[in-house]
């Protein structure tokens, strides 16, 4: 190496230290000015300074807005990049379930007591555990103190994120657990049911009595504050999450969506069909009910009612309610879904950016510009293919992508 080159190499060195040097520098000085807010939400000093004492941002998480790079998304979550048959996978659903039923057994008490008082199956509770963390026994990767001020400090939502920084002090302050078993997932989402800080103190329940909520220990805590929040968004006690149903012939797929509620009984006079002959009582038929077809025309068909809506404010997401559903179902039933899903390919989330973006312009779809294929978009890119005259199946193929770019 000449002298010349040394030089430069060292400039370089430097300058890099000195940049990241003063990012930190920067970063300190922020998490130092959320002192106020920290102390008017009731976190004491010595709490506020020990957690805070070396923190350093973690600058490799998703959906981060970085000086000089280019922006980072949130990663592709399999809910919405994977086919149904891949997502809802029959091998993943046995062993859960299995498992799942031994837990009915071990804590049958609990389940009992918190099913009687929320109206929330003990199933369904169980179901949303296993989803989430695989009952306990998936280790979650980060340190939620660590993500939630980072995402405050350089994050997408940094307001939403520089609460909940603070409401993770106040449960460290207060002694619930501790900060090594505080993991959480790149999102913030910390315990055995995977809450936010926020929802830990409007869910949050101590079931078994010892004056904490300790949903990272406690599963009896852990079930009743998931049953909670179920509650708390709208969960009506007696009624089932979805039923499945054979769709007549000349379903119009482009009627999957919320907006479109009849009672079930409208739906049944229509031609959609329970499966494996199953009678729906006259209460059941009069509950209101959406169209759910996660494959377009292919695949199962769902009549969804208030409750799914309910479980997909715990995942916004069609598949991860079909998943906790089905797999709550399968706790007391060993049938899978009657129909079965077919080999759909799923398009590339900057794909179904693209078909988002082209229904948006000529006046078809309303929604986010997300690349997830959910209800909206395939509703939407069935009423696309009426009006080009091609097979109606709401199904975000490459054929029909290709014939959106071709029409513009």
């Amino acid at each position: 190496m000449t002298r010349r080159t040394l030089i430069a190499a060292v400039i370089v060195i430097a300058c890099g230290w000195t940049s990241a040097h003063a990012a930190d520098a920067a970063f300190t000085q922020f998490i130092a000015s959320l002192w106020p807010e920290a102390q008017q939400a009731g976190v004491s000093r010595e709490t506020f300074e020990r957690e805070t004492r070396g923190l350093e941002p973690d600058y490799k998480l998703p959906d981060l807005i970085l000086p000089g790079r280019p922006a980072t998304g949130a990663p592709s979550q399999a809910e919405f990049v994977q086919v149904p048959a891949d997502y809802v996978k029959e091998a993943s659903i046995a062993r859960l379930a299995g498992e799942g039923q031994r837990l009915l057994q071990k804590y049958r008490t609990a389940l009992t007591e918190i099913e009687k008082s929320s109206g929330v199956p003990a199933t369904v509770m169980l179901a949303i555990w296993g989803r989430e963390t695989d009952y306990g026994r998936y280790a979650l990767p980060y340190d939620l103190v660590r993500v939630l001020a980072t995402q405050a400090y350089v994050g997408r939502r940094k307001d939403q994120y520089r609460n909940e920084f603070i409401l993770a002090l106040k449960i460290l302050g207060e002694g619930v657990v501790t900060r090594k078993d505080m993991r959480s997932s790149w999102a913030g989402a910390t315990g055995l049911t995977q809450f936010l800080p926020s929802e830990y103190y409007k869910h949050g329940v101590d079931f078994d009595g010892d004056g904490r909520i300790d949903i990272w220990h406690s599963v009896p805590d852990a079930l009743a504050s998931a049953a909670q929040q179920l509650v708390n968004k709208g969960w009506q006690g007696g009624l089932r999450w979805a039923y499945e149903v054979q769709a007549p012939a000349k379903v119009d797929c482009t009627t999957g969506v919320p907006e479109v509620t009849k009672p079930i009984g409208q739906w049944l006079r229509e031609g959609f069909v329970p499966v494996r002959g199953q009678k729906l009582s006259a209460a059941e038929q009069a509950q209101p009910a959406s169209l759910l077809q996660p494959e377009g025309i292919y695949g199962p068909s769902f009549l969804t009612t208030k409750n799914y809506f309910v479980i997909k404010e715990y995942n916004f997401s069609d598949l991860y309610v079909l998943f906790v559903g089905h797999l709550s179902d399968r706790m007391t039933s060993p049938l899978p879904f009657a129909t079965p899903w077919s080999a759909s390919k799923q398009l590339r989330t900057k794909d179904v950016e693209t078909m988002q973006r082209a229904l948006t312009r000529i006046g078809l779809y309303k929604d986010k510009i997300d690349g997830k294929a959910g209800m909206q978009t395939r509703a939407a890119l069935g009423a696309y293919q009426k009006s080009a005259g091609i097979k109606v199946d709401c199904w975000p193929s490459e054929e029909v992508l290709r014939s959106i770019q071709a029409a513009r």
